[in-house]
């Protein structure tokens, strides 16, 4: 892989680590299409370009949580019972993600990818206010919002912060809040994920063998984007404390849309 290839992927890692502790977003909506932009064909197949980008995205990530979510932690803003309630659903839906995911075709995959990007889009400029005696459901009802956060993360290649902060919004918990309990999320999310596109893309033929491939992860990749954003998303955390994040959300939810663009064209271009 060339030094100019690495570099970018390394300013990639700054930009997606300072978001992931800015807006409690894994990142992965902008790391995985430009993974697909930066991978080189050369190196992996371009059947299998999509998978691997959403693969090596949620690996990332689950170095990027980590580091998020001990910033947020050490200011008390992570609501652990939240956690707890949400974790096992979200371990059981990870895996599941990955899985379909590994099912079906790069195509598909896209259009789930731009679909959902550009829904996030469309819900960070709204920007409603919730009704006040809306509150976050029970434990049962928790567990089976873990299941969808971890099933949609997977597919797409994302911490989960951009269903579960809206989600956590709309039932009046506080942003900061929700953007920190979004972080401790975006781990299980990474970690079963990861996991199990691993063992989706064990037996796929074309692949680089190790050390370059792990199944779907792209292991020169993986290191290029998570070692910088590592140490910046505990720069993110901090400002996220300090400043009104609804103004960046909406300059994200622009850069959203173009993402949503990029992957219709992908889906276009995989037909």
């Amino acid at each position: 892989m060339a030094i100019t290839t690495i570099g970018l992927m390394a300013l990639l890692g700054c930009f997606t680590g300072f978001l992931a502790g800015l807006l409690g977003i894994g990142g992965g909506m902008i790391i995985t299409p430009f993974l697909i932009m930066l991978i080189p064909s050369s190196l992996i197949p371009h059947d299998h370009i999509v998978h691997v980008a959403i693969a090596t995205s949620l690996a990332t990530i689950a170095f990027t949580s980590l580091s998020s979510v001990r910033a947020h932690h050490k200011r008390g803003a992570v609501l652990w019972n939240v956690v707890a309630s949400v974790a096992p659903g979200i371990l059981i839906g990870a895996v599941l993600g990955a899985q379909i995911a590994g099912w079906l075709s790069a195509f598909c995959i896209s259009i789930v990818f731009a679909v959902f990007v550009g829904f996030s889009a469309i819900k960070m400029f709204m920007n409603k206010s919730p009704r006040p005696d809306r509150n976050l459901p029970g434990t049962i009802g928790k567990f089976f919002m873990g299941i969808a956060i971890g099933v949609l993360s997977a597919l797409v290649g994302a911490g989960g912060g951009f269903i579960s902060v809206p989600l956590m919004v709309w039932c009046n918990v506080k942003m900061q809040n929700a953007v920190a309990t979004s972080a401790a999320f975006g781990f299980p999310i990474a970690l079963f994920g990861t996991i199990g596109y691993i063992i989706s893309g064990w037996n796929v033929q074309d692949l680089p063998p190790w050390p370059i491939d792990l199944g779907y992860i792209c292991i020169p990749a993986l290191f290029a984007v998570a070692i910088p954003s590592v140490l910046l998303a505990p720069v993110g955390a901090k400002i996220a404390h300090s400043i009104d994040t609804k103004p960046l959300k909406k300059v994200f939810a622009c850069l959203l849309f173009f993402v949503c663009i990029y992957m219709l064209r992908q889906a276009y271009l995989a037909m």
